[in-house]
């Protein structure tokens, strides 16, 4: 199987090519998501990426250095308290964190999802990749007409 990255919320996976051809596949053959392990991955990428340590965030979510780091890394089951607790902590929204949770769950399964966040939400606590695009092409387009001028 092939890998592909896969950009979720700025932060770059390799998933496999071809999970469409699996989703077809009777359910006994597909690997089996765990959803604490992918709570626990979304948790641990969202702190990393704001440069945040388990004792700095444990600290602000009121929860053990130890419980923290087995639910990051899908060891144990957090309760909707903890993880509200918790994304409470990261300053990132409950709905955006299960959002990707669900995201990925669903990439794992093969599903196509259309993308439904609202552009203000998305725009708050995402990626504005419309913004990114048009300033990367733009970027892009300065930078020929740049080297064509000379």
């Amino acid at each position: 199987m092939v890998k592909q990255p896969v950009s979720v919320n700025g932060v770059v996976r390799w998933r496999d090519v071809g999970l469409a051809d699996e989703a077809k596949q009777p359910q006994k053959n597909r690997k089996m998501v765990v959803l604490r392990h992918e709570i626990g991955d979304v948790l641990r990428d969202v702190r990393q990426r704001q440069g945040r340590t388990l004792r700095e965030v444990s600290h602000n979510a009121r929860v053990s250095l130890g419980y923290l780091s087995e639910v990051e890394r899908g060891q144990k089951e957090a309760s909707s308290e903890l993880l509200s607790s918790i994304c409470s902590a990261l300053d990132v929204p409950l709905s955006a964190m299960l959002r990707e949770v669900s995201d990925r769950v669903a990439v794992a399964e093969g599903v196509a999802v259309p993308d439904t966040v609202p552009q203000e939400f998305a725009s708050r606590y995402g990626r504005d990749y419309t913004k990114d695009l048009n300033d990367e092409l733009s970027e892009e387009l300065s930078k020929d007409l740049l080297s064509n001028a000379f």
